[in-house]
């Protein structure tokens, strides 16, 4: 089958646009949490969020205007025009000229999204009942599959085009089949990741009440998300997109590409056990890491460093730690852990395609960003969890975890690319 590497990666979330803007301060520890400003929160229980951070441009700051057609602004949701910004990003950083036929027929396209334009579909609903007409980009504007198909249309991309929906693993699931298309040679080129803007009353709303989201800081936010800590009490909502550029590995090699890592491994599987809990024993955790290190053609050693799911929620963040000391139990050693939702909060659909990208530039940096707010740690046997200071060491092979509720798991290998 054919080698897949990655050449294109790019980012917008809570810390705001650009990998090199992120990586900057995703190893510097800092939370991106705040009181929410999208609108007023005082008659609600969770208060906090990590918010992209709009303005002119400057310093991270994301400005729709500088990414899409001012015409366009008005007729999409926040979670399209993030995904449009990303994946402007990761074609530039890929160094791909225009795509034109017939080579645009086998490249694709897969964006992952959870919730899509929610915040467009609740203000429409609104409105509506206030006697205004439903806009006629009401649906364009906010169905899941539409960053794939604006993205589609602004890059000549003909061959593969779709969304995945699997809650809080859909951006996983867009990087894993997107992979699986140029393994299997049916595509040379895909754009791939996950978009998310879900951060509204009703978003917020559905989400407290059914007790996911952490309560207990409202009065400091920084705190408030604490993945793996005996203190976390839910996830903090947050919001942005990822893109990465995959290629099959001649098609990159031959345009001079410079090739940022190899993806080698995808596993997946279901809990079949509750639709919001995780098995408690981590059972679905581990066999989707086993399938990723089995489908790597690796061993569970080979794995240096887990960006885990890790969400902040007391029982997804135990059935995790006791899957990965399944994983390990084997192991002399340990192995390192961290949680990047320590500090840009939960993207949903677009977690996994973040952490991707986050998780990638731990393996060509060799450093590992920390879980931030780990004061009193899960007890485990072969987790050393990074807290306090990054680490640097040595990385060849690299997990990102994705989890979402109908328990639905995903685990994605990169490793450094070499020519053997």
């Amino acid at each position: 089958m054919n080698r897949v590497v990655v050449t294109g990666m790019g980012l917008v979330t809570p810390f705001g646009c650009g990998g090199e803007h992120n990586w900057n301060i995703l190893i510097s520890g800092n939370s991106s949490a705040k009181k929410i400003t999208k609108f007023d929160v005082k008659d609600y229980k969770c208060q906090v969020a990590c918010e992209v951070p709009h303005g002119n441009g400057d310093n991270g700051t994301f400005n729709a205007e500088e990414w899409i057609e001012k015409k366009e602004l008005k007729k999409i949701d926040d979670f399209i025009k993030y995904a449009l910004a990303a994946s402007e990003e990761a074609f530039q950083v890929s160094n791909l000229n225009k795509i034109n036929d017939p080579e645009s027929f086998r490249a694709g396209c897969i964006i992952g999204s959870g919730m899509g334009g929610l915040p467009g579909i609740e203000q429409t609903s609104i409105d509506f009942e206030n006697g205004k007409k439903i806009s006629p980009f009401f649906i364009t504007g906010r169905i899941i599959n539409m960053p794939a198909g604006y993205l589609s249309i602004k890059y000549n991309l003909k061959g593969p085009n779709y969304s995945t929906v699997s809650a809080c693993a859909s951006s996983a699931h867009a990087i894993g089949e997107a992979y699986r298309l140029i393994q299997h040679g049916q595509a040379d080129i895909m754009m791939t990741g996950g978009s998310e803007a879900t951060i509204s009353p009703i978003g917020i709303g559905g989400f407290t009440s059914c007790k996911a989201l952490s309560t207990k800081f409202n009065h400091s936010p920084s705190e408030s998300s604490r993945p793996f800590d005996e203190q976390r009490d839910g996830f903090v909502m947050g919001e942005g997109a990822a893109t990465l550029i995959l290629e099959e590995l001649n098609h990159a090699l031959d345009r001079n590409a410079k090739i940022l890592c190899e993806i080698k491994g995808y596993g997946m599987s279901s809990d079949a056990f509750h639709y919001t809990l995780p098995d408690s024993s981590g059972d679905g955790a581990y066999r989707a890491m086993a399938n990723s290190i089995q489908d790597a053609n690796l061993i569970f050693d080979e794995i240096d460093y887990i960006n885990a799911h890790g969400t902040s929620t007391p029982a997804g963040d135990k059935a995790e730690s006791i899957a990965i000391d399944r994983l390990f139990a084997e192991s002399e050693k340990k192995v390192y852990v961290s949680s990047t939702k320590s500090q840009i909060g939960h993207l949903l659909g677009a977690a996994g395609a973040v952490e991707a990208v986050y998780s990638i530039m731990s393996l060509n940096n060799g450093i590992i960003p920390i879980n931030l707010n780990l004061k009193n740690e899960l007890e485990t046997k072969k987790i050393d969890f990074i807290k306090d200071q990054p680490r640097k060491v040595s990385l060849s092979n690299v997990m990102s975890n994705s989890f979402g509720f109908g328990g639905t798991n995903v685990s994605l290998v990169f490793s450094k690319y070499s020519d053997n």
